[in-house]
Formats: C-alpha cells, structure tokens, sequence
C-alpha cells in the first residue's frame, strides 16, 4: 500500500496549535515498531493489572488486528487480551465460544485472554445521562487497576465508525449491556433499537461510565488498517476500497477518534468510509461525548519519526 501523504495533515478539520489541546500522535507507518512507537510517544505506562482490551474478529474474513502486528505491543505492556461476548447469533455469542475464536486467531500465543463477563456481569453508573443511568459490564472489569484501548478503526453500519470510544462502550458490555445500549435504556434481555441518536448517546454514556469506573486509567491506541465500511463484527464484511492511514495514539479518546474521522475526510479514496460515517450521523457520538467532559474533538497532532 502507498503510505499516506502527510502533506495533507493541514487539511484536518479539527486540529489546533491551541496548547490545551490533547495531543494524538500519528505515524503513516503501520508496523509491529510503529505500534510501539505510537505508544512510547504517550510518555506513560498503563498501571498495575493491565487488560488490553482488543476486537477477535467474528470471522477469518474479517479486517481484526493480526496478532503478528499487535504481538510486540501487547508483550511490552505485559497485560491480558480482553474482551465480552455478542449480543446476536454467531461465533462469539457467549463468552466459552468468544474465547475459542480468540485462540483459534493465534491471540493466545501472545498473552493470556480473559472475557469478561465470563461469569456474570455487573452495573456501574453514568454520572450524566439522557438515556441510561447505568452501564452493564463484563463482571470481570474489577479484576484490572487499568485499560489499554488497542482499536482497529473502520467503519461501522451501525455506529457510523469503530475506534476507540465503540471498543469501550459495546465492547466491555457485556451481552446483556450491549442490548441495553442499542436501545437506549429499554431493554437489556432482548434487542430493541432506539433511535439513532439515542443509540450514538448511549455509546457516549457508557465509555464515560467506564473512564469513570477505571478512575480515568486508561489508555487508547487505533490502528487505521484494513479500513472498510464495515465492523469486524461482521463474518462477511465489504473489502476495503481505500488506502490504509496509519497508527494513532492519545490519553483522550475523543480526540483520537475525531482525528481518524478526520483523516478519511480527506483521504483521497476516502469517500465510501466517509459517506458511512456521515450517513449513521456517526460524529454524533464525538459531539456528546465532548458534551459529557470525556474529551476534546480538537486536538494537536504530533507526526512520529
């Protein structure tokens, strides 16, 4: 793949030379090294218990970080592979089946793996909500001092786009808890879906439910890879029709999605994963979540060597 041109970078929409602006990091390089570089530039180590909190793949189809890629990352943080079961039918419906597909991708040989709501799940609260109060989580969240948020962005036909914010809401709900996200506070023990702003809130609340749970511990790195116009949820996912980006990195989880929304703005074979994005109103989440104090859309960015 031709590595991005980085002259481009003056076209972000949300980037500033405002100093009290999070910082992302960015390199074009998309490498076992760069990974680590991406986080080595963050200037901080995830503390005590570590979970990395990572996506398996639904299938060998879909566009999931290989572990030949995250392998030297995932060693030098030293932490578990974690992850919670689905809330539809397929290969990682509960929590014995997500963990097979775990080791049957190779995750294994790198570090352990632990799912989380193997075992039950737990309620923790959302400060400020329009929709859920609480957020329902793998029980096992309780087992780490801190959360590394290693994401492979894409796009999502629900959410509009993955990274780091939908890692952490749908994906350290358990399957109770993401029924109870899709819907906005309905249901929890079958599927109804909300409105569609309600449903992006929703996500919102429930990252600022986590932060606040893990008392701000956590980290977040997204790889811009394999970027198609669907989740990696999907068995079957659309091939990507663009070039790869790159790897960002930040301590602000709003500022690195919003910088990867950015980057496929102005990709110039963008315009598939961007008309995705746009037509799930997709940035609605950065919006709320801004709102909700859980981070800045504007954000410096610093190019990596």
């Amino acid at each position: 793949m031709t590595e991005f041109d980085t002259a481009l970078l003056d076209e972000l929409d949300h980037r500033t030379d405002d100093e009290q602006a999070p910082e992302v990091y960015f390199t074009p390089l998309i490498t076992p090294g760069s990974l680590l570089a991406a986080y080595h530039a963050l200037g901080a180590k995830p503390e005590g218990r570590v979970a990395i909190k990572i996506h398996s793949g639904e299938s060998e189809k879909s566009n999931n970080l290989n572990p030949t890629l995250v392998r030297d990352l995932v060693r030098e943080i030293g932490g578990t592979l974690v992850e919670c079961a689905t809330a539809y039918d397929g290969n990682r419906e509960t929590p014995e089946k997500s963990l097979a597909v775990f080791k049957e991708r190779g995750y294994g040989d790198i570090a352990p793996i632990q799912i989380m709501d193997m075992g039950g799940e737990i309620e923790i609260p959302v400060a400020k909500h329009r929709h859920i109060p609480y957020d329902i989580v793998g029980r096992h969240i309780d087992d780490y001092d801190s959360i590394f948020v290693l994401s492979h962005f894409k796009g999502h036909p629900m959410g509009g786009f993955g990274g780091a914010l939908k890692n952490v809401s749908i994906g350290i709900a358990s399957s109770n808890g993401k029924r109870w996200i899709h819907s906005a506070g309905v249901a929890s023990d079958h599927w109804v879906t909300a409105e569609q702003d309600d449903f992006l809130e929703s996500m919102a609340e429930a990252n600022e439910a986590v932060i606040n749970h893990m008392h701000g511990k956590m980290m977040y790195l997204n790889v811009m890879n394999r970027l198609s116009v669907d989740c990696d949820c999907l068995p079957n996912p659309s091939e990507p029709d663009m070039h790869d980006i790159g790897v960002l990195s930040s301590l602000d989880p709003v500022a690195l999605d919003q910088a990867c929304v950015d980057l496929i703005h102005i990709a110039p074979d963008g315009a598939s994963v961007t008309e995705r994005i746009a037509s799930r109103h997709g940035e609605h989440t950065l919006e709320y979540a801004e709102e909700l104090g859980i981070g800045s859309r504007s954000y410096r960015l610093t190019v990596l060597d």
